[in-house]
């Protein structure tokens, strides 16, 4: 007998951009994402030059879920670096010497507590957006690291924080599996939306309709997020001078990616929608 695939069995997909807020190009393409595509959801980063604008874009399109890209490295700072000295530098920017700064922040209190207080101030600025908190991520998934992923926690749920990103990649390395399966745990204890399953890492800036497609073959069951870097032109920063935002962008507006999506899947709006929980 054919069993019908209806929206109580199909896996559960999230479709995210991230970096919104970075530059307006960016706000371009998550505005025409989500009223054009499959975009359903979309990470601020609250500091970042186009803050202002997208707040507004969002704000303008009420049905897409907004939550919090928490920027600790690579990116510019909420605090001034008269606050976080030993975060930033004079321009108020974080380097990316991730491995460095993951000791530091493990191993000397006084770069913990100005940790805090930014992380504090990040949440600070998203409420004061007046956005409903849809989930919270880390810029380059800096939570992977136990100190960050517990000031998140313990921060976020004063601002009413219920959902966080895993970055669980089907076929990532094995190194990384206890550090997934120590943030499953903390997650859950803490009682945490969470996905099962992200992808965008392995492709990071390559996430055109091929790659979209060639993932939704066949999600696993659960809940998976897929995360995007689109953009209306390229080039927006140094760190990012590879990655293809134009071709991000059209995979979000590919017919072919909302087709398959529309036949094989449940499109979630966000964390924050009862079917992701």
């Amino acid at each position: 007998m054919q069993t019908s695939l209806n929206t109580a069995i199909r896996p559960r997909l999230i479709v995210t951009a991230d970096d919104f807020g970075l530059h307006e190009a960016v706000n371009e393409a998550v505005e025409r994402g989500y009223r054009d595509g499959v975009l359903r959801a979309a990470s601020l980063m609250v500091a970042a030059p186009a803050a202002a604008d997208a707040v507004v874009r969002a704000k303008e399109n009420p049905g897409l879920a907004v939550g919090l890209h928490l920027v600790l490295a690579d990116g510019r700072a909420m605090l001034p670096p008269s606050r976080i000295p030993d975060l930033v530098d004079a321009q108020g920017m974080f380097n990316s010497d991730m491995v460095r700064n993951g000791f530091r922040f493990f191993f000397l209190p006084h770069v913990r507590r100005q940790l805090a207080d930014e992380i504090r101030a990040q949440f600070e600025a998203f409420a004061a957006t007046g956005l409903p908190l849809d989930h919270v991520n880390a810029h380059k998934h800096f939570h992977l690291h136990p100190t960050i992923l517990t000031m998140m926690l313990t921060i976020g749920r004063e601002h009413g924080l219920r959902a966080i990103r895993l970055p669980s990649e089907p076929g990532m390395g094995p190194w990384l599996r206890p550090w997934l399966a120590l943030m499953r745990w903390r997650m859950d204890k803490a009682g945490m939306t969470y996905n099962d399953h992200v992808y965008g890492l392995r492709h990071s800036g390559g996430m055109d309709e091929a790659v979209m497609l060639d993932i939704l073959r066949e999600l696993p069951d659960g809940l998976s997020e897929v995360y995007l870097h689109p953009a209306s032109h390229g080039h927006l920063t140094e760190s990012m001078v590879d990655y293809r935002h134009t071709d991000e962008l059209a995979a979000l507006l590919s017919v072919r990616v909302r087709d398959v999506i529309a036949e094989r899947y449940q499109l979630c709006n966000g964390f924050s929608d009862p079917a992701a929980a």
